[in-house]
């Protein structure tokens, strides 16, 4: 069977969105793990309210138009526009914690498409996000919005559930459930992300802040006892 451009395209989203590869996904729990170590998430009915409201609020308002605008921009090689884009995802990061688990898959993304050899702007920037980056790589390979921001969600997604069957624990029927319930609302997500503007662009989810902002306390505590 002959590969087509299509199929090409596929295959490095797949691979771009990976969640076992080091670049792959959102490899951070993202508040999650403090939440069932306070008991706030306990059972699979917590973990799908907790991801749901997270990719509603949070990925379908920040994440993916950022993503949109970003591909747009680096489809016109329009540089400035792309910085101004990685200071609006990056100023959106609630805490340190989440900041950095954005801009360290960033700079993994990064490395990965300069051995590609594939075009990276933000030579001199020291934060990069790895949704900026995501979108350079999406635009290169001639993915489309839809497509691109499929995967990326999708791989969120299941590193979250992956994270829950771990930390609650959940079994693997459970786990699977859940990403079937879960399914359909990353079409919402994708579907509300095109409609909104940069004006438009922000989350407020005061649960998931506190999470990680306590999880990197509890743990710069431990680093230094």
């Amino acid at each position: 069977m002959d590969i087509t451009t299509t199929d090409h395209g596929l295959l490095r989203l797949l691979q771009l969105s990976s969640v076992s590869l080091p670049v792959g996904g959102y490899a951070f729990s993202q508040g999650m793990e403090y939440a069932i170590d306070r008991g706030w998430v306990t059972k699979q009915a917590h973990v799908l309210d907790w991801t749901q409201l997270q990719l509603l609020q949070s990925l379908a308002r920040v994440d993916l138009p950022v993503l949109r605008l970003a591909m747009a921009a680096w489809a016109e090689r329009d540089e400035a526009r792309l910085v101004e884009l990685n200071d609006l995802v990056l100023a959106c990061r609630e805490t340190k914690e989440l900041r950095l688990n954005d801009t360290a898959m960033g700079e993994a993304l990064a490395r990965l498409l300069r051995s590609l050899e594939i075009e990276t702007p933000f030579v001199r920037l020291e934060d990069i996000s790895f949704v900026v980056l995501f979108a350079i790589a999406a635009t290169h390979w001639q993915i489309e919005f839809d497509t691109a921001a499929l995967g990326f969600s999708w791989s969120w997604l299941e590193n979250q559930i992956a994270a829950a069957t771990k930390l609650v624990p959940l079994g693997q029927t459970q786990a699977q459930l859940l990403l079937g319930e879960l399914q359909p609302v990353l079409s919402d997500a994708i579907t509300l992300a095109k409609t909104l503007e940069e004006d438009d662009v922000g989350a407020g989810l005061p649960a998931v802040a506190i999470a990680s902002c306590l999880h990197e306390t509890q743990y710069s505590r431990l680093f230094r006892s």
